[in-house]
């Protein structure tokens, strides 16, 4: 299997932070964006990548990633000419495929789960029927599920999907990451463009589905994208918690401990509620901290 990192667009709901570099050469906690969906690959043991990005700042992920060698990899790099959605993008890495079965991940989206698991059991499948499409799920609310694709799940087999849709039938939301036979391309080839003008690979997974060959993973770990601002903070808040050894940990906890000061009588108002959202924050980290420890054993 090979696999693909989608990290074009122009990363506008970022602005300004995107305003001289790509989205994905941003920071989420201690390491640039792009690093996250190429360690989902690359812990999933695939070796040989393509990173598709726009022009603008192509020769920026050469120059941080280079060949490759560093993680274990071959890497490969294509341009997207324009922002024409993600089974464009996509369509470019025929060649690159040679007709293997591929994994593609956005590259703004990051994953606790290691997916070597479930590369097994698509290949599987694949050796049996010859053919097929994998997504991976994750519950969300029904208010966060109008942000993304759904998809609705009778009897463990995938029924529908839909993007971004105004009033949810499902809270499962579908992450940004996907397995595909090489058939894929032949469907985007007949796609027709979005009401936004766009191909869109939500579009793609339909076509699998109505033939009944789209299986699904839900997934059991974290998942973050990091489009927007909030977003962007959010995944690096859970990068840090899982990233930060026990030593470490209570390292941090402990000098806040020693430098805290608890508001006084004399405080203003602003500089109590300041402390109080220090301390609860502390307070919500150490208790995430142990409940996820606690679950681990």
């Amino acid at each position: 299997m090979k696999g693909i990192i989608l990290a074009g667009g122009t990363g506008s709901r970022l602005m300004p932070c995107t305003k001289v570099t790509n989205k994905h050469l941003l920071p989420v906690y201690n390491k640039p964006m792009i690093y996250y969906p190429l360690f989902t690959l690359v812990n999933a043991g695939i070796k040989d990548i393509l990173i598709i990005s726009g022009r603008e700042y192509a020769g920026d992920f050469a120059n941080l990633l280079g060949s490759g060698i560093d993680f274990g990899v071959k890497l490969t790099y294509k341009v997207q000419e324009g922002a024409g959605g993600i089974a464009e993008a996509l369509a470019l890495a025929e060649d690159f495929t040679n007709k293997e079965p591929i994994m593609v991940i956005l590259g703004d989206n990051i994953f606790e789960d290691n997916m070597s698991a479930y590369i097994k059991d698509f290949e599987k499948k694949l050796a049996e029927t010859g053919r097929g499409a994998g997504i991976f799920l994750k519950e969300v609310g029904l208010k966060a599920a109008k942000r993304f694709g759904i998809a609705i799940i009778e009897n463990e087999k995938v029924v529908q999907v839909e993007e971004k849709p105004e009033n949810p039938k499902s809270n499962l939301a579908m992450t940004g990451l996907y397995m595909f036979d090489f058939r894929i391309f032949d469907i985007i080839k007949t796609q027709k463009r979005s009401a936004r003008g766009e191909l869109e690979i939500t579009d793609s997974i339909a076509t699998y589905v109505q033939r009944g060959e789209c299986s699904y993973n839900q997934i059991k770990g974290y998942w973050s994208d990091a489009g927007t601002i909030e977003s962007l903070n959010r995944a690096s808040n859970l990068v840090r918690g899982k990233d930060l050894k026990e030593d470490n940990f209570w390292i941090d906890t402990d000098d806040f401990a020693e430098t805290f000061k608890f508001p006084s009588k004399g405080d203003e108002p602003s500089t109590i509620i300041e402390k109080l959202s220090q301390i609860t924050k502390k307070q919500s980290e150490i208790l995430d901290y142990l409940t996820k420890k606690n679950n681990s054993l």
